[in-house]
């Protein structure tokens, strides 16, 4: 065999959801080919899983991920203030390095903090997916798709993002999808004519729905409907789409979503740090709709750790329903890894089974903040840190061992990243943003 991780404590995240003590899991081929006490055969790579929880990578739903370099420079601003204050000016001046390396400090970042998979919306895409590949992370890439009502740019940028489709839809980390960026950034014709191709390549959509209550408001006095309203009556919405944020939707849109099998990439992090707003995640929940979590950019998050994120995620619900009994941590931690993939359309991936993908990870039980281990899975949701992320494995290929990412130099990827944050902010007028070490 590959790969053997041996006598973990398995959280498998299955229908059963069972909790496997001291099992080991054998993988060839990319693939989980055998879960049991004592596995026979050798191996060509053995990690010790005592004292570790085992258990799927998590599936960050929603990432603008070279932004990276904006980390810090935009902070408690309101969000419109925000894009068109501090970051659409910057933004105007990227370049493709740019891109590659904030990119491929993201995938740092994630890797070390147990992220296996991501799903990803920004420019020069191409660059991300040069990050992806040489870090061996797994992802879900889409240009942005923005026309502004101009029908000639909204044409130029459906040939862009098919062509990202096209060059990508046969790799075996990165599954290519079409992004449309919002309803109000967005034509009818580039709209539907983004869902039409997804649907012809067989893949998926990725496009943020309902932000801010500002953003509704505004949509409604143009449209006089509200946006998910709105998606429908055109025909866009279906079970490929996965909408983020939707923070604020109505009774009936919540059905619309419900009816047509949309899929929600909820952010907490992001919308409570912008003031944004509380998704009514437990009431997508009770309908049965499938509700991923996402950390959004660096630049309004400012991490990428998901671990931070479901414990926010849980808390921020139980203080604005007044009931500590809502989002329980099983529920959040699904939220993380199966309904993460499931959003994506990546049925391979987000539990531990049989003839699924070996997208896996390992969690140091000896860390003080994990003992005593009473609760597993609540420890992972309101205890664990992204720090406490020992080995990962992504696609059958271990790409972290003992917190060390392997064939990548961490030190080069920062110092990268620095140069290129500096030399973008310079370009945009805007160097003074950085303590320069």
């Amino acid at each position: 065999m590959d790969v053997l991780v041996e006598d973990g404590l398995i959280i498998t995240m299955n229908k059963d959801r069972a909790i496997l003590k001291n099992f080991s899991i054998a993988i060839e081929d990319g693939r989980i080919v055998e879960i049991g006490k004592k596995i026979k055969g050798d191996a060509d790579f053995v990690i010790d899983a005592k004292r570790k929880i085992v258990m799927p990578g998590l599936v960050n739903a929603h990432t603008h991920l070279a932004m990276t370099l904006f980390r810090g420079v935009a902070d408690d601003i309101e969000l419109m203030a925000w894009l068109q204050k501090e970051i659409w000016p910057v933004e105007a001046k990227l370049e493709p390095k740019h891109v590659y390396a904030g990119a491929l400090l993201g995938c740092l970042e994630m890797l070390y903090s147990g992220t296996t998979c991501f799903n990803d919306m920004y420019f020069f895409m191409e660059e991300t997916a040069r990050s992806v590949e040489e870090t061996g992370i797994r992802a879900v890439l889409s240009y942005p798709l923005i026309d502004l009502g101009d029908e000639a740019k909204g044409k130029e940028m459906l040939k862009e993002g098919e062509k990202l489709v096209r060059k990508y839809r046969k790799n075996d980390l990165i599954t290519p999808f079409f992004g449309p960026h919002a309803p109000y950034t967005c034509s009818e014709e580039l709209l539907l004519g983004a869902k039409e191709l997804a649907d012809k390549y067989n893949t998926g959509v990725h496009i943020h729905v309902a932000e801010t209550e500002r953003e509704v408001k505004t949509f409604v006095e143009q449209k006089k409907l509200r946006p998910f309203e709105y998606l429908e009556k055109i025909g866009f919405l279906g079970e490929n789409v996965i909408a983020a944020h939707a923070t604020f939707s109505s009774k009936k849109e919540r059905e619309i979503i419900k009816k047509r099998g949309v899929k929600i990439a909820h952010n907490p992090v992001c919308n409570m740090k912008l003031a944004s707003g509380v998704a009514p995640v437990p009431e997508y929940l009770d309908m049965g709709i499938c509700v991923a979590l996402g950390t959004d950019g660096a630049a309004s998050n400012n991490s990428l750790d998901m671990f931070e994120d479901m414990k926010i995620c849980s808390l921020v619900h139980k203080l604005k329903k007044g009931d500590p009994r809502v989002m329980p941590a099983p529920k959040v931690l699904e939220m993380a890894t199966l309904n993460g993939a499931l959003s994506l359309g990546l049925k391979d991936i987000g539990s531990i089974e049989v003839g699924k993908k070996a997208d896996i990870i390992t969690i140091n039980l000896r860390s003080p903040n994990l003992t005593p281990l009473t609760n597993p899975v609540s420890h992972l949701v309101y205890a664990a840190q992204g720090k406490d992320v020992c080995d990962v494995i992504i696609n059958g290929k271990v790409v972290v061992h003992d917190r060390r990412v392997r064939g990548l130099d961490e030190e080069d990827v920062m110092r990268f990243a620095e140069e290129q944050a500096l030399d973008l902010f310079r370009k945009a007028g805007r160097e003074n943003k950085f303590i320069i070490r």
